[in-house]
Protein backbone atom coordinates (compact mmCIF):
# COMPACT_ATOMS: atom_id res chain seq x y z
CA UNK A 1 0.00 0.00 0.00
CA UNK A 2 1.40 3.49 -0.73
CA UNK A 3 0.94 6.38 1.67
CA UNK A 4 1.75 10.02 1.48
CA UNK A 5 3.35 11.63 3.96
CA UNK A 6 3.29 15.71 4.19
CA UNK A 7 6.44 17.93 5.78
CA UNK A 8 4.65 20.70 7.62
CA UNK A 9 6.00 23.60 8.53
CA UNK A 10 5.63 27.15 9.48
CA UNK A 11 8.28 28.78 8.17
CA UNK A 12 9.25 28.80 4.30
CA UNK A 13 13.56 28.71 4.93
CA UNK A 14 15.35 25.21 3.52
CA UNK A 15 16.26 22.33 5.41
CA UNK A 16 19.75 23.40 7.85
CA UNK A 17 23.07 21.35 6.47
CA UNK A 18 22.43 18.96 9.65
CA UNK A 19 18.91 18.48 8.74
CA UNK A 20 19.68 17.61 4.86
CA UNK A 21 22.51 15.28 5.48
CA UNK A 22 19.60 13.55 7.79
CA UNK A 23 16.74 13.46 5.31
CA UNK A 24 19.47 12.36 2.69
CA UNK A 25 20.10 9.17 4.82
CA UNK A 26 16.67 8.49 5.57
CA UNK A 27 16.01 8.63 1.89
CA UNK A 28 18.27 6.29 1.55
CA UNK A 29 17.39 3.86 3.84
CA UNK A 30 13.55 3.81 2.26
CA UNK A 31 15.54 3.15 -1.02
CA UNK A 32 17.72 0.59 0.48
CA UNK A 33 14.43 -1.11 2.18
CA UNK A 34 11.80 -0.94 -0.59
CA UNK A 35 9.55 1.90 1.09
CA UNK A 36 10.59 4.24 -1.97
CA UNK A 37 8.47 5.70 -4.48
CA UNK A 38 9.07 9.39 -4.85
CA UNK A 39 10.03 12.39 -2.86
CA UNK A 40 10.14 16.05 -3.37
CA UNK A 41 10.27 19.70 -1.88
CA UNK A 42 7.65 22.05 -2.62
CA UNK A 43 7.55 26.36 -2.44
CA UNK A 44 6.41 28.46 0.04
CA UNK A 45 2.71 29.87 0.16
CA UNK A 46 4.12 33.15 -1.20
CA UNK A 47 5.04 30.44 -4.65
CA UNK A 48 1.45 28.82 -5.10
CA UNK A 49 -1.64 29.77 -7.81
CA UNK A 50 -4.60 28.20 -7.31
CA UNK A 51 -7.27 27.67 -9.97
CA UNK A 52 -11.13 27.29 -10.13
CA UNK A 53 -12.35 26.49 -13.45
CA UNK A 54 -15.92 25.14 -12.48
CA UNK A 55 -17.54 27.82 -14.32
CA UNK A 56 -17.37 29.29 -17.07
CA UNK A 57 -13.79 31.04 -16.78
CA UNK A 58 -10.90 29.24 -14.93
CA UNK A 59 -9.99 31.83 -12.27
CA UNK A 60 -6.98 31.80 -10.96
CA UNK A 61 -5.65 33.43 -7.62
CA UNK A 62 -2.38 34.34 -6.48
CA UNK A 63 -1.67 32.71 -3.08
CA UNK A 64 -2.92 28.93 -1.83
CA UNK A 65 -5.80 27.65 -1.11
CA UNK A 66 -5.79 28.17 2.16
CA UNK A 67 -4.33 31.42 4.16
CA UNK A 68 -2.60 29.08 7.18
CA UNK A 69 0.74 29.80 9.75
CA UNK A 70 1.44 26.10 8.83
CA UNK A 71 1.76 24.58 5.01
CA UNK A 72 3.40 21.88 3.25
CA UNK A 73 6.74 22.62 2.68
CA UNK A 74 7.64 19.08 1.27
CA UNK A 75 6.65 15.23 0.79
CA UNK A 76 7.54 11.65 0.19
CA UNK A 77 5.18 8.76 -0.70
CA UNK A 78 6.18 5.45 0.63
CA UNK A 79 5.36 2.20 0.67
CA UNK A 80 4.52 0.03 3.23
CA UNK A 81 2.94 -2.98 4.36
CA UNK A 82 0.28 -1.47 6.66
CA UNK A 83 -0.61 1.96 8.29
CA UNK A 84 1.54 1.01 11.34
CA UNK A 85 5.08 0.56 9.22
CA UNK A 86 3.55 3.75 7.48
CA UNK A 87 3.52 5.94 10.78
CA UNK A 88 6.71 3.99 11.78
CA UNK A 89 8.53 5.25 8.58
CA UNK A 90 6.91 8.64 8.92
CA UNK A 91 8.36 9.42 12.68
CA UNK A 92 11.52 8.40 11.35
CA UNK A 93 11.67 11.14 8.62
CA UNK A 94 9.66 13.56 11.11
CA UNK A 95 12.88 13.55 13.15
CA UNK A 96 14.98 13.50 10.25
CA UNK A 97 13.77 16.71 8.39
CA UNK A 98 12.75 17.82 12.39
CA UNK A 99 8.97 19.25 11.10
CA UNK A 100 5.62 17.46 11.80
CA UNK A 101 4.69 15.16 8.81
CA UNK A 102 1.07 13.75 8.36
CA UNK A 103 0.55 10.21 6.79
CA UNK A 104 -2.53 9.65 4.32
CA UNK A 105 -2.42 6.39 2.44
CA UNK A 106 -3.76 6.60 -1.34
CA UNK A 107 -7.22 5.31 -1.90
Amino acid sequence: MQYLVSVITDHPGLATPAEQAAIDEFNDRLVADGHWVFAGGLGGPDTATTLDNRGAEPLLTDGPFVESKEFIIGFWIIEAADLDVALRLAADGSRACNRKVEVRPFL
